[in-house]
């Protein structure tokens, strides 16, 4: 069980946003499971987790210093895939896909999507 029931990130460029996310996260095995209307998306693998919004204040989007969004990824070359998938699609690289020294088989990748949120995919299998 997890402790959150979604995650919300900004976008200043929804059609664009809605591209990136389909192409990005569909790597990951999630798929775009609603779109709430001209206001944003939301993003799942059976239930809804990652939700991309138009802020509801009806101000420019923005990003949080030192805010990450971290997705696990079924396998490390899901995580390959998805780095690649984000930099081709626009986004800044923030950390090659590999491995990570803070807990044990931890392989994971980072990037900056089009919108400057930070993301990053984790897989903690062997392989």
């Amino acid at each position: 069980m997890t402790a959150f029931t979604h995650v919300t990130v900004g976008t200043n460029d929804l059609s664009r946003a809605r591209t990136f996310y389909d192409e990005v996260l569909g790597k990951l095995g999630l798929s775009r499971v609603a779109d709430l209307s001209d206001n944003g998306s939301i993003w799942g693998a059976g239930a809804p987790s990652f939700f991309v919004l138009k802020p509801a204040n009806g101000q420019p989007a923005t990003v949080g210093n030192g805010v990450t969004v971290s997705f696990e990824a079924p396998n490390r070359a899901s995580i390959d895939e998805f780095h690649r998938a984000a930099v081709n699609a626009g986004a800044k690289c923030e950390g090659a896909a590999g491995t990570r020294d803070w807990a044990p088989n931890a392989y994971a990748a980072y990037v900056r999507d089009l919108d400057g949120n930070k993301l990053a995919a984790y897989c903690f299998k062997a392989v």
